[in-house]
């Protein structure tokens, strides 16, 4: 698979700070299937209440939490999901603890299973579930390496050995480079078609590889494609949107937005630069 013309955001694509921080890949071979590995940067004091958004980023996670008071590592796998949702957890307030985590593209995950992702839409999984092989290597590392870095940086050594047996399909291949391509905006149908391959196989592909159908992964990586828009650029207009990602109108493109972000437009770039700490910009213009 060649470069990915795709970058899914969180709901707060700023954020980076000694509890969460991002770390991108190195070796270009795993930059097709992993977004990045995240984390705390050291180990922190959990405080009561701490709470996030998350919002569907077309992403797959092996989330590994690390408590150092009561001497215990869990270790989970979530698949992607179409709904957004506030994450809380008060098991470990008080506790020293950190975080580490491989966030995979939404196709990425499937390459390193040991199980497909049929059924894994909005579920939350133990790690063993699809990922033994990684489990047996990192668990007993994690309390010995504490900084992010150095945890990515194993981490990524294992996934580059494993890359050689990583499990693809080219019919898949093709479609999601298409879908990346035209940023969502395309016929699930004329999809299947572009890629040879019917409509019924390619969504048995897509159930295996990734967990949900062509037409639901088209919708998301639209809807990434907006908030991406949203953030990064100072001028974005919904009208202008409207007609570049091929809704209907702007109702249509606000109640999808609204649908997966669980808040409008003007609301979720506030939270993002909030969160961010960097100033918010001039209001949407519709």
């Amino acid at each position: 698979m060649q470069k990915i013309p795709y970058m899914p955001l969180t709901a707060a694509p700023f954020r980076q700070n000694g509890e969460y921080r991002e770390v991108l890949p190195h070796h270009p071979e795993l930059c097709r299937y992993i977004r990045c590995f995240w984390g705390s940067e050291h180990p922190y004091v959990r405080r009561s209440g701490d709470t996030g958004i998350v919002v569907p980023d077309t992403c797959a996670d092996i989330i590994y939490r690390i408590d150092y008071t009561a001497n215990r590592i869990t270790g989970g796998f979530c698949g992607i999901n179409d709904v957004s949702f506030s994450e809380t957890d008060n098991s470990m307030d008080g506790h020293l603890v950190s975080l580490f985590a491989i966030r995979f593209y939404a196709w990425g995950a499937c390459a390193f299973s040991e199980d497909s992702m049929k059924g894994t839409l909005n579920g939350y999984f133990d790690v063993l579930s699809r990922f033994c092989w990684l489990d047996r290597l990192i668990r007993p590392l994690l309390f010995e390496k504490s900084g992010l870095k150095e945890r990515a940086g194993l981490a990524e050594g294992m996934f580059l050995r494993r890359s050689a047996d990583a499990r693809e399909h080219p019919a898949l291949h093709r479609a999601v480079m298409e879908i990346l391509l035209q940023k969502g905006s395309l016929n699930a149908a004329k999809l299947a078609k572009d890629c040879f391959i019917s409509e019924r196989q390619l969504e048995r592909l897509f159930h295996e590889y990734i967990g949900i159908t062509p037409k639901k992964l088209c919708n998301l990586v639209r809807y990434q494609s907006v908030w991406g828009d949203v953030v990064r650029n100072p001028f974005f207009t919904v009208q202008d949107a409207v007609w570049q990602y091929g809704y209907t109108d702007q109702s249509h493109l606000l109640r999808e937005f609204k649908r997966y972000h669980a808040m409008d437009i003007q609301t979720a770039r506030k939270y993002a630069y909030d969160v961010g700490n960097i100033q918010y910009p001039q209001e949407i213009s519709c």
